[in-house]
């Protein structure tokens, strides 16, 4: 895939773990890691909204675009 989602990355940085992000941003723990794991089909534009109140960033900082 074409669309490498940095979600961990951006956790990292910001200290925060899986559980802590699933309850601020109000999707499951299962749901937060097929995203991070990058096995997720689609992502709401509120969830990528959510996640990058919660995180301080812009959807560039999660999202990267790499030729295969």
């Amino acid at each position: 895939m074409s669309i490498i989602v940095n979600l961990d990355v951006m956790m990292a940085k910001r200290k925060i773990s899986s559980q802590e992000l699933s309850e601020k941003i109000g999707i499951t723990p299962a749901n937060l890691s097929i995203l991070k794991t990058n096995k997720g089909k689609a992502i709401r534009f509120s969830t990528l909204d959510a996640i990058c109140k919660e995180l301080d960033c812009t959807p560039g900082d999660i999202l990267e675009y790499r030729k295969s």
